[in-house]
């Protein structure tokens, strides 16, 4: 597939692949002999693999250095373990708060609901809180 083509299946430039595969977020993809890209099943699974690892707010310096790993080969399978279990950790706490701004948040919506049915927003020392 072409990059134009890659680009437009994942919804993503042309730029953005080409500063993946420079900084290291993808493999290198092989080209063709006048130079232009070719991207492989292969290549795809890594792309896909980034922009999931990216949609779930993994750092772009985590992603490189996973690809350095995984070209290290096999005797990296620890590192990529703690590696993605540290980026698990870091989810699960950027969760809880996102988890503490949720209840807040839905506090205000009920309060501001029963505002606009009583004509009245009533405040108390809980509203500081939250």
């Amino acid at each position: 597939m072409t990059i134009k083509e890659v680009g437009e299946k994942y919804g993503i430039s042309s730029d953005t692949l080409r500063y993946y595969e420079r900084i290291g977020m993808i493999p290198p993809v092989e080209r063709t002999e006048s130079g232009i890209r070719n991207y492989t099943e292969k290549d795809l699974s890594w792309i896909e693999l980034v922009l999931c690892m990216r949609n779930a707010g993994l750092p772009i310096e985590a992603i490189i250095e996973y690809v350095k790993l995984f070209k290290m080969g096999d005797k990296t399978f620890e590192a990529r373990l703690n590696l993605l279990t540290e980026q698990r950790e870091a989810l699960i706490e950027q969760k809880k708060k996102i988890d503490i701004m949720l209840e807040r948040l839905n506090y205000k919506i009920a309060r501001y609901e029963i505002a606009v049915e009583t004509g009245k927003l009533t405040w108390d020392a809980e509203d500081c809180k939250k």
